[in-house]
């Protein structure tokens, strides 16, 4: 099992900045492709950015400029440095994680979930 565990939410204000942590753990051999996605209050949930293992980077149009995706491979663990928020930018933010075990061979995983909040 796999477990990813998010950090860095948070309450800030337009303009402001926020980094959020996600770091894999449990029984893996290689962790692939990690990203971010987010889910607003009756909204489908959407990507925002991913990153592979050779750190080729996608962004949603909404974020290109102002957030920058990556990834520590030794640490098993991906950043989302988001600046110039905006209110729109309130979501829960989600970790996803492509993980290789020999039992289980590929499986996605994702995170519970951290809040980010924007006021304007």
């Amino acid at each position: 099992q796999v477990q990813l565990r998010e950090s860095g939410g948070g309450l800030v204000q337009a303009g402001g900045s926020l980094r959020l942590s996600c770091a894999a753990s449990g029984s893996f051999f290689r962790i692939g492709a990690m990203g971010w996605y987010r889910q607003a209050p009756g909204k489908q949930r959407e990507l925002v950015a991913t990153i592979t293992n050779d750190d080729s980077t996608n962004y949603a149009d909404s974020v290109k400029g102002r957030f920058t995706i990556s990834r520590d491979n030794a640490k098993n663990t991906v950043y989302l440095q988001m600046n110039s928020l905006k209110p729109e930018d309130t979501a829960a933010y989600y970790c996803k994680a492509a993980a290789y075990s020999t039992y289980v061979g590929r499986s996605d995983y994702w995170g519970l979930g951290t809040q980010v909040t924007v006021s304007s």
